[in-house]
């Protein structure tokens, strides 16, 4: 589907493009699906075996609450890691991107992109470890077209109905977590033969949970961030996504030196 036709674009000046969006949102044509999970203190937080340190999780601070501290307003100031939760991944976070893009340096004409979804849900309940493959993402293509420059790719897993459960979700044994993510020849291939935005997923990160094993380790954070490309994780309703045509806005605060924050996307999906 070309994204920009479907929307109204085509030959319109852009005010009148703006305008047909305008219309399509209030009218239903357009829907805004919501891809951010909640951020409470119950969010799931990556565990990284000892000696390498932990990330804190979530956890709100009162200023002031209606009371002598400020007795008409409310307000709070907020302990998080920058990677926890549905948060965005900046070039910067891995040691191969380290001189690449912080979040103040992104180019913010990249935030708003079309999404292409790859659906695994089936391979992950037969093995949580299923990571996507080169051969994974060309047999995609050949049913649904090829993958277009600039565009995301989402990796549906069913993985986000288990966030409400944090065991469930880190899915832990004696060698670590069992989940799955971006392997490194799908990897490879996005960055190398095509051009993507990046990688996004419904678990706590991009790789899978065994990725230490892979050759590169990592191979997602390893690959993609060495080429400058971004990350999402924990997203959620991305069954209501199709599978192409839909249009991903993400906007990360511009801290800056930033590897990541904490996100709430969303996609504008065409209806009808």
């Amino acid at each position: 589907m070309n994204t920009a036709t479907h929307f109204g674009a085509g030959t319109q000046t852009g005010a009148q493009a703006l305008g047909g969006l305008l219309q399509a949102l209030a009218s239903g044509h357009v829907e805004v699906v919501e891809l951010g999970a909640i951020l409470n203190e119950n969010t799931p937080v990556i565990q990284l075996p000892p000696p390498l340190a932990n990330t804190p999780g979530f956890k709100r601070h009162a200023v002031s609450e209606y009371d002598e501290k400020g007795p008409a307003w409310a307000w709070y100031w907020y302990e998080v890691g920058e990677h926890v939760g549905t948060h965005f991944d900046a070039p910067c976070h891995w040691i191969t991107g380290r001189n690449r893009e912080a979040l103040h340096q992104i180019d913010p004409r990249t935030l708003v992109a079309p999404v292409v979804v790859v659906d695994i849900v089936d391979d992950v309940i037969r093995n949580p470890d299923t990571t996507v493959t080169k051969e994974m993402l060309l047999a995609w293509e050949a049913e649904h077209g090829r993958i277009q420059d600039g565009a995301w790719v989402f990796i549906r897993s069913g993985w986000a109905a288990r966030a409400d459960d944090p065991v469930a979700f880190d899915n832990r044994r004696e060698d670590g977590p069992h989940t799955p993510g971006m392997g490194a020849t799908g990897a490879r291939f996005l960055t190398e033969e095509r051009n993507v935005l990046g990688v996004g997923v419904e678990t706590v990160g991009t790789d899978a949970g065994q990725a230490f094993r892979e050759n590169p380790p990592f191979p997602n954070h390893a690959i993609m961030h060495g080429a400058g490309k971004y990350g999402l994780t924990s997203l959620i309703n991305l069954d209501r996504l199709p599978i192409t045509g839909a249009v991903l806005v993400v906007l990360p605060m511009k801290v800056e030196g930033g590897t990541g924050c904490p996100v709430r996307p969303i996609a504008l999906v065409p209806k009808g």
